[in-house]
Formats: C-alpha cells, structure tokens, sequence
C-alpha cells in the first residue's frame, strides 16, 4: 500500500500519495492543479515559487513533500478570503505593482509572510533583503529588453 501525507492546504484537511523526491511546488501544480505558483530557478532563490508553510515564506521548489506533513500550507490561491483579497493583494492592485505578472504570486507571498513575522522597527531592512533576488531579475529582464538584435529578448 501506498504511503500518503497529510497536510492543511489553503485552510482544507488534504491527503495524497507522499512521492520523496517531489517537491511542495510540483505537487502543488500538479497534484492540486494550483498553478499560481510559479518554477522560477529551481534553486530557492528567485522567489517566485513562494508560499507560507505555518504562515512562514518558504521557497517551494527547495521543500520535499516528507516535510509538508501535518503542516498548513497557503497558496496565493488561499490568500483571499470570503472573495475579498489579502490586504497585500489589494495593495499591489491598488499600486499596479505586477509588472510582468510572472512573480507577483511569489512577491505577494513573501509580502505576507515577511509581514506576519517582522517588528515595524525592522521591516524596511528586511523588505530590501527579501525583494532583492526578484528585483535583481526584473531589472535584469528590463536590461536585456534594451538591448540591440541580436542580443535582445524581443
């Protein structure tokens, strides 16, 4: 017989076959069919795979599924609630701060989860440590968008 792991997802009781070599953000996309988050580099540090695990960001893609047992896990699909959005969510509405949209999901988590544990006092140091791998690749993108043929992404 199978072994399986349990786990709280976006506040439900879920149950799926434990598989040890994959990983939160593959069973995620394709367990669960949530696809708001995103592979970004497969190496934890780009943030765009982020979700909170007992409401702490963690990068999805570093996490196997043996660790996810008998925790809560949030999505940005979780984040809503009662079709209001998560005052972070609404903020990045409110401040067309999506960009390309590819790593809001992720940008939104680490809001969240930087909110949720962070002192006033210390939060403008640690939002600039946080956003620093996400922004760095924004930039990056923007940069290479300039270049000229037959460099440019374009």
């Amino acid at each position: 017989m199978a072994e399986t792991i349990q786990f709280e997802l976006n506040g439900k009781k879920v149950e799926m076959p434990l598989d040890k070599d994959q990983t939160l953000l593959w069973a995620l996309r394709t367990n669960f069919n949530l696809t708001g988050t995103k592979y970004g580099c497969g190496e934890g540090y780009c943030g765009a795979c982020t979700v909170l695990m007992n409401n702490e960001a963690v990068r999805s893609c570093t996490i196997r599924m043996e660790e996810v047992a008998g925790k809560k896990i949030t999505t940005i699909e979780g984040l809503a609630k009662n079709g209001k959005l998560h005052p972070v969510q609404q903020a990045f509405v409110d401040n067309d701060a999506l960009q390309c949209g590819f790593c809001t999901p992720g940008m939104v988590m680490n809001a969240v989860g930087l909110l949720e544990k962070t002192p006033a006092s210390k939060l403008l140091k640690a939002w600039k440590t946080t956003f620093a791998a996400a922004v760095l690749t924004c930039e990056l993108l923007m940069l290479l968008n300039r270049l000229p043929k037959p460099y440019s992404l374009t």
